[in-house]
């Protein structure tokens, strides 16, 4: 190094205030001298020969002798990515198709003054990106320098942007690529948003706030979140690198400029078309037409309640009327499921519902309905919790129930799934399929009611567990390590997901959308089905269809209703031998007044 420095004077006391001499100095055997950047003395070439180490295209792949070992970048702290996000960015790909003028390592850092980015005197000190950037990108840096950007930053304000915060250090891309922070896309949802979505901004500096959030609820907003590559975005409307204040007459937001700002996709737009509130949105001190706005959204907010909730009522009305006129025509009934068994579907069905409203809401936290259902965190958490306690009180329950009464016991029993259910379901689809004309017969329960019944066990097992380990997590973490409440909250995340498509798809179709049952089944809400259909669904439950057939046979006949349930088999054969007689003896008194 002191031979190099003898002749490289200059050279050399930059060299040593750079990061490589002082790492040198502190013996950093690591850190690059002369020989790692230029060569040896015998094979030093000139900067211009091709076959030199820092001829221009060649620097990168020099720089990167060091900056792609981790070996040797760790030692110092820092990263190998930033060489490797080079070679990806359009200056590096621009140097490996040839070009002698895409910037370089050099070109940024400096060669032998190369200085850490917080030092002032560096290249690449946040005050100096601008002059840095601006020895190749002359035009936009003049512009850049007039714009409020490049007054703020020249007034030391370390909150405005300079040209690495809009285009990326060392993983700049063309605006063309969608990949980059100045693409379309990325300007009206990510980049200018880091500052304007800032409420720093208003509150240090009186720049407006509520910018980002406004375009998000306009039209324009609205296409670019769905893809759109064409509609506008803040560069825009307020440019690229001169953006200027409405006030200044060269600012292409000032008044007199709008028409023919807007005109470049609005062909035609007069100063009339300019004269609405842009990101003022329906605030009433953004005009008249903004104050019209807002009573015009009240009045159409009270119409549609009042209208829609009219509509409501009145279809409401009217289907009770129809579907208990309906039922009514359904004289002889058997009883489904019996009141203790519905008291349990309706608090499962009541917990299900506030669990899986109250749980999306944390997913969607700003959503309409969740604002409109004024879900709030508080209100989330307290009513999840319930719920779910309550979830857990039934479904204890419940096994209690099943395994101590014999109502529950007959009911899993019948319940267990069989060989059979596999080809009850293969015939199903065959029979709806018009592949045979055997229809399908099932016992008490068929094939998807115990699908849905095993897997609603297995999924309260799951979400119990899962949410008890996020809401003790704290005394779970004293005997597994924290990453299980992650994995707790994922499982019970996806298992909601899951949960709530299938009652949503399997469920409800079964209960309401099938045509054999719309406008529903009524057996959760009075237990009872028709001997008809019970017969149709239910044909192998052969103890229940007995007993119907031993009553149409003794006379009781279609008026008459039947439970189907265990506990009252013995009444159900009572009433058969005391009405049976009674029922011959008045056929045998009719038979014998038709013959005398």
């Amino acid at each position: 190094m002191p031979k190099c420095g003898s002749c490289h004077a200059d050279e050399q006391a930059a060299y040593a205030q750079s990061v490589h001499g002082k790492a040198a100095a502190r013996g950093n055997r690591l850190a690059a001298g002369c020989v790692n950047c230029h060569g040896d003395a015998h094979a030093i070439l000139p900067a211009t020969d091709p076959a030199s180490k820092i001829f221009h295209s060649n620097i990168p792949i020099t720089c990167g002798r060091c900056h792609e070992q981790s070996f040797v970048m760790s030692a110092s702290g820092l990263s190998t990515q930033v060489f490797f996000s080079y070679e990806q960015s359009v200056h590096g790909r621009a140097v490996s198709a040839g070009s002698q003028k895409a910037a370089v390592c050099t070109d940024c850092h400096g060669s032998h003054d190369i200085l850490m980015a917080g030092d002032p005197k560096s290249s690449i000190f946040k005050f100096n990106v601008p002059a840095t950037c601006g020895k190749c990108h002359a035009q936009q840096s003049e512009q850049y320098v007039q714009s409020v950007h490049g007054q703020a930053i020249a007034r030391g304000n370390w909150l405005a942007p300079v040209c690495t915060d809009c285009h990326g250090i060392h993983t700049i891309q063309a605006p063309g690529n969608p990949s980059s922070s100045v693409s379309a896309q990325a300007l009206a949802q990510i980049t200018c948003s880091r500052c304007h979505q800032d409420v720093r901004l208003t509150r240090e500096f009186g720049v407006p706030g509520g910018r980002v959030a406004s375009y998000r609820e306009s039209y324009h907003g609205l296409a670019s979140r769905l893809g759109s590559t064409v509609v506008a975005n803040c560069a825009s409307c307020h440019g690229s690198h001169l953006i200027l204040a409405s006030t200044d007459p060269r600012s292409t937001i000032n008044k007199a400029n709008l028409a023919t700002t807007c005109g470049q996709c609005h062909p035609g737009a007069t100063e009339k078309f300019t004269r609405f509130p842009i990101h003022a949105g329906s605030s009433p001190s953004a005009g008249l037409g903004a104050v019209v706005v807002v009573w015009i959204k009240h009045f159409y907010i009270f119409v549609i309640f009042f209208l829609v909730g009219s509509m409501l009522s009145h279809n409401a009305v009217i289907w009770r009327s129809k579907a208990l006129a309906r039922r009514k025509l359904e004289a002889a009934t058997i009883v489904r499921m019996t009141l203790n068994q519905r008291v349990q579907h309706w608090i499962l069905f009541i917990c299900f519902t506030v669990l899986v409203l109250s749980g999306f809401a944390l997913i969607a936290p700003f959503s309409s309905v969740a604002d409109w259902m004024g879900i709030t965190e508080n209100f989330r958490r307290i009513a999840h919790r319930i719920a779910g306690v309550t979830l857990i009180g039934v479904a204890a329950y419940h096994v209690v129930y099943g395994l101590a009464t014999r109502e529950g016991r007959k009911m899993l029993v019948e319940l267990w799934p069989e060989k059979k259910d596999l080809r009850d379901l293969g015939m199903t689809l065959r029979y709806h399929l018009g592949l045979t004309r055997e229809k399908p017969r099932f016992g008490r329960f068929n094939y998807g009611e115990k699908f849905e019944y095993w897997a609603l066990a297995w999924g309260t097992v799951i979400m119990a567990c899962t949410g008890l380990m996020a809401w003790f997590q704290v005394i779970v973490t004293k005997w597994l390590a924290g990453w299980w409440i992650d994995v707790a909250l994922t499982i019970h995340l996806y298992e909601a997901i899951l949960a709530t498509l299938a009652i949503l798809i399997w469920h409800f179709y079964q209960v309401i959308f099938d045509p054999d049952v719309f406008p529903m089944n009524w057996s959760w809400w009075d237990g009872r089905m028709s001997i008809e259909e019970y017969q149709d669904e239910h044909a192998l439950d052969a103890q229940t269809v007995a007993r119907v057939l031993r009553m149409e046979e003794a006379g009781v006949g279609k008026a008459a209703e039947v439970n189907a349930q265990p506990d009252e088999e013995e009444s159900v054969e009572k009433k058969l031998k005391d009405d049976a007689p009674e029922e011959n003896e008045q056929d045998e008194d009719s038979s014998g007044k038709a013959d005398s």
